[in-house]
């Protein structure tokens, strides 16, 4: 890739696991609207944020609210998801990627951290993993979330790099889109088959060389 490539990380579901206490938050705030919501469902309210997820659940309930109601929801679930991450620490860090954060430091890779959560300085302080970031792009940096590339140009920007000499790691549809739009080589972790659009797909981080990006 020319340059030694900035890694620009998502957090739920590539950092750590706090996407199952977003699902369990969401599935509560639901069931208080008579809303059901499924396993697949959930995949669409991945990297998306927290007031675009109410809208679509509401969408696919097809309910209509008041904007009082709608914050008291997006406050509740907000609640609900802080209990949840109370406890959270570094052995809450998904398998390979202490290991891969910290190779990458030692090889001069700039590290960058973009998450649709408004919660995510919170979680990394608690993962013990801040310091590692160069920069920081979370819910309250952005206007627009996830497909749309703002949060990962932001990141760019604050690590001086070209979208270009960016590799993004991803395991939402989502935050696929958003990297590609932008031309950032974009790394699928997971096993869902949406995460086919991004360049290379990897079930875990165990699986990537970091000579891959040299």
């Amino acid at each position: 890739m020319g340059t030694i490539p900035t890694f620009i990380f998502d957090l739920d579901g590539v950092i750590t696991n706090t996407e199952d206490y977003h699902f369990e938050a969401w599935k509560a705030i639901c069931l208080s609207l008579n809303y059901n919501l499924s396993i697949e469902k959930n995949e669409e309210l991945k990297g998306v944020s927290r007031s675009e997820c109410l809208n679509k659940i509401l969408k696919w309930a097809n309910l209509n609210i008041s904007s009082e109601e709608f914050n008291k929801l997006l406050n509740k679930k907000n609640d609900l998801y802080l209990k949840k991450i109370s406890n959270l620490n570094s052995s809450n860090i998904i398998n390979g990627v202490y290991d891969f954060i910290d190779k990458a430091k030692k090889q001069k890779h700039l590290i960058a951290l973009y998450s649709s959560s408004k919660n995510a300085k919170f979680i990394l302080n608690k993962l013990n993993l801040h310091p590692y970031f160069d920069a920081v792009v979370d819910g309250n940096s952005v206007k627009a979330s996830k497909p749309d590339p703002e949060g990962f140009i932001l990141a760019s920007k604050l690590t001086n790099s070209n979208p270009e000499n960016c590799v993004v790691f991803e395991d939402s549809e989502a935050g696929i889109l958003a990297g590609n739009k932008i031309n950032m080589t974009t790394i699928g972790i997971g096993v869902s088959s949406k995460l086919n659009i991004a360049n290379k797909v990897y079930e875990k981080f165990d699986e990537i060389n970091l000579k891959e990006f040299q």
